[in-house]
């Protein structure tokens, strides 16, 4: 069997034209200090990390990344990258323990596990297209026909622009759209009533036959969270996502005991035991991590395993293809939340102008492809001259 030859890393950094960042869009941690200019300066990302792991038959798996690249690059190319060299890479179970073993000391969160995220999802890219397989099949094979999809954009604004977005959405067959809230803590009852105003105004335009989940993307606080929870409870939100920082899991659990309005998290959670705290400690009723983020595809694998014995659904962060193969061969995956193609804003758009291969939802349905090998994602060569590119 062929063995891993090299492993290869880029960052990518978007130099083309932005929406420029306007106030109250939406909430986010740095809300809680005194912040002059763009509060969600540091949670934008306009670099993403692509990590090609090679065979000695030349057949290339790739990997991505989208937090901190430059810091997740020198990771993987000064630690993790040695220790994947010369490996089969079938032994991916083993391979992935390595990783997380020999870098526990420092690696287990954050950057480390961003870095063997992208390393894993390569390598089950390259197995996929070693044996001519889409990864998805490897997983165990296609669950549902298609995959169901949320509009996941719909960021706070004046409320009349938000209902036009929400109004020419619903032409495209979406049965779930999300939405972001504007204001928190600092706003005081005056930006809870704004926050109030929006939801109730996307209502309007997208009825109650469809679901509406909401996100506070960490900036709100435990307090604020049970004050706003009975007055959102009539717009009947199927989820109420991040209501507050990540390592706030006891305010999680206290939220989600209320049992008004279903809480989920785990975007900003890292490792199989992190999202195991968060289910048995009935923190979230919905689990969201992100596989570039997570560990990879088999430390999610492993998640959804336990999820699903938890009855807890999964739904991963952003979308994008490392994701929807995971999605595809899970039942306790029921749907997958989906940007549309869009001018860079926060940074989950340069997936669309880094690969090509993404899907692209029809009728509120996305669909994988049976007979494409791996991922079924490339890296395109058609935006490079927006990007600065760093080896």
């Amino acid at each position: 069997m062929t063995k891993i030859k090299s492993v290869r890393t880029r960052v990518w950094t978007w130099k083309g034209p932005t929406v420029p960042p306007t106030g109250n869009f939406c909430t986010n941690a740095s809300d809680a200090l005194w912040i002059k200019g763009d509060a969600m300066q540091s949670f934008r990302f306009h670099q993403w990390l692509t990590c090609e792991v090679e065979c000695e038959d030349g057949t290339i798996g790739i990997g991505n990344a989208a937090l901190a690249p430059t810091l997740v690059k020198q990771a993987i190319d000064d630690w993790y990258a040695p220790l994947v060299v010369g490996e089969d890479p079938f032994d991916y179970a083993y391979i992935w323990e390595k990783m997380y073993r020999r870098s526990h000391a420092w690696g287990r969160k954050g950057i480390g596990m961003t870095a063997m995220s992208a390393i894993d999802i390569a390598i089950w890219d390259l197995m996929g297209k070693l044996v001519g397989k889409p990864v998805f099949k490897l997983l165990g094979g296609r669950t549902k026909e298609k995959i169901p999809v949320y509009y996941s954009k719909l960021y706070a604004g004046p409320v009349a622009d938000m209902q036009a977005e929400a109004e020419e959405a619903m032409k495209s067959g979406y049965t779930g759209f999300k939405s972001r809230f504007g204001y928190g803590p600092k706003d005081g009852m005056a930006g809870m009533r704004e926050n109030l105003k929006r939801v109730e105004a996307l209502r309007e335009v997208i009825g109650y036959d469809t679901d509406l989940m909401l996100e506070c993307y960490m900036g709100w606080n435990l307090d604020y969270a049970k004050r706003m929870l009975p007055k959102l409870a009539k717009y009947e939100p199927r989820w109420l996502e991040e209501p507050v920082i990540a390592d706030d899991v006891a305010g999680y659990a206290e939220l989600n005991a209320m049992g008004i309005v279903p809480i989920s998290g785990g975007e900003h959670e890292f490792s199989v035991i992190g999202c195991a705290e968060l289910i048995n400690r009935k923190a979230v009723s919905v689990l969201q991590y992100d596989t570039n983020r997570v560990g990879g595809i088999t430390a999610a694998q492993k998640i959804n395993a336990i999820a699903e014995a938890a009855q807890i659904p999964v739904i991963p962060h952003a979308g994008q293809m490392h994701n929807y193969h995971l999605t595809m061969a899970n039942t306790n995956c029921p749907m997958s939340e989906y940007f549309p193609v869009f001018d860079v804003e926060v940074g989950n758009e340069l997936f669309y102008y880094i690969f090509e291969g993404d899907p692209e939802a029809v009728d509120g349905f996305l669909q994988l492809d049976d007979d494409l090998p791996g991922l079924g994602i490339t890296i395109s060569d058609k935006h490079l001259h927006n990007f600065e590119i760093t080896e």
